[in-house]
């Protein structure tokens, strides 16, 4: 079986539910795993936008959310904060420059969110503190045994 991310919230592909993004409660989705690798001694997730500011003509990729050292047999609940991460969970610092979930607000054009989850064979160094998704992408150089995406496109009404 592969490495699969889902969420009750929307499928691949589909819309991001206006509940989860600046026009609503802006509260991060459900996700839930499966079929990780042998070996998996810690996920990350990174959810970015690659479209930003606009679709057409794309300039940066967005991060909404960064999170490490996720336990292999956790979950995301809907509307996790930082409080109610699963012990050991460590943040990186997203686009905003804060740590948390900063939900899909685009300014211009239907945008794609990917939320990629990576299974790791090692739990990363708490000295990583609150990286960047640059950090943190050169801290699981070497490390990756899998991985996984779940893409929801969302334009503002």
């Amino acid at each position: 079986m592969s490495m699969v991310l889902k969420s009750d919230a929307f499928v691949d592909g589909a819309h991001i539910p206006v509940r989860y993004t600046c026009e609503g409660e802006d509260i991060s989705p459900p996700l839930t795993w499966e079929g990780l690798p042998e070996g998996t001694a810690s996920l990350v997730l990174i959810v970015d936008d690659p479209d930003a500011p606009d679709p057409a003509a794309p300039r940066m990729v967005w991060d909404h959310w960064i999170l490490y050292n996720l336990p292999p047999e956790a979950v995301l609940a809907e509307g996790m904060t930082s409080d109610g991460l699963p012990v050991g969970t460590g943040e990186g610092i997203n686009s905003w420059g804060r740590v948390g979930y900063g939900g899909p607000c685009p300014p211009i054009g239907c945008h794609r969110y990917f939320h990629c989850l990576y299974a790791l064979d090692v739990r990363l160094p708490s000295e990583l503190g609150q990286p960047t998704k640059d950090e943190l992408l050169m801290a699981m150089e070497d490390h990756i045994l899998g991985r996984t995406e779940l893409v929801g496109i969302y334009e503002k009404r």
